[in-house]
């Protein structure tokens, strides 16, 4: 079984020194998913993949936005005031801005930024989202990850946090699936810890529905598993295949074949 002394030490509220590259697929996963732990980055280099604003404004429209480009600025307000209350003071901030729910459009690109990315900060660890078939942003930011990791070839651990999953029917938070080898790093809030972490979800106002479904009183981490983003990451329906979000996963991984294609064959130029 594979452990890390990196995440060991964050685990137990420990400052981290050494450089770390964060990249989350939307404003709120980071909160998320290490809301507790993120002031301990003294060395954060983080990223969002999409701006939050899926370009159909249904969502926009529901919180009383007309156009996504005031909608995806409103996210990203609400995720400024969530970093200022969780203490996290980023070294560097980089948005990719892609439309919510289109990063499996365009996870070549975005395997290439985190490659960059990766040579520039030499961070220790890198964090991103697993591989689930929660949301497809998300699995389209793991797989870019990954294989910016491979395409940097820089000496690193990659971990994750956890976001969502379906299990038995519903949305299953604060967990992940199960991995054979891979050590869970549990982190278990402290009352005070709690109730900072709800301030954090507080701040996001538009998303409120949605994070109601988080749990505020444990975090958990691991090293990356190695995925096949060709293959279903659980047998049956996956969450994100009950919403019209223009995506299943069938087609998600007819895009992962693609862009391991277009990966493979720049490494190989």
């Amino acid at each position: 079984m594979r452990t890390s002394a990196l995440l060991d030490q964050l685990v137990s509220g420990e400052p981290l020194g050494e450089s770390v590259l964060l990249v989350a697929a939307h404003p709120d996963d980071e909160i998320i998913g290490v809301g507790s732990r993120l002031r301990y980055f003294e060395n954060l280099t983080l990223v969002w993949v999409t701006d939050g604003a899926p370009r159909d404004l249904r969502d926009a429209r529901a919180h009383g936005f007309e156009n996504a480009a005031d909608y995806a600025k409103e996210r990203r307000r609400e995720l400024d005031e969530a970093l200022a209350v969780a203490g996290c003071e980023p070294k560097r901030r980089v948005d990719l801005v892609l439309p919510d729910q289109e990063a499996s459009l365009h996870m070549p690109h975005i395997a290439a930024r985190v490659a960059d990315l990766i040579r520039e900060v030499r961070p220790a660890v890198v964090f991103t989202h697993p591989y689930e078939g929660g949301h497809p942003d998300h699995d389209a930011t793991a797989f870019a990850v990954h294989m910016g990791v491979r395409q940097a070839a820089v000496p690193l651990e990659l971990a994750e946090f956890t976001s969502y999953h379906r299990a038995y029917g519903r949305m299953c938070t604060a967990s992940f699936l199960p991995s054979a080898d891979e050590q869970i790093y549990t982190v278990l809030l402290t009352g005070a810890e709690e109730r900072h972490k709800q301030l954090m979800l507080d701040s996001f106002v538009t998303q409120r529905e949605m994070l109601a479904a988080f749990k505020t009183d444990v975090e958990r981490l691991r090293l990356a598993p190695a995925y096949d983003f060709t293959q279903p990451p659980h047998p049956g329906t996956l969450y994100y295949e009950q919403y019209s979000w223009g995506m299943d996963g069938e087609r998600f991984r007819e895009l992962a074949r693609a862009a391991l294609e277009t990966v493979n064959a720049g490494a190989a130029a």
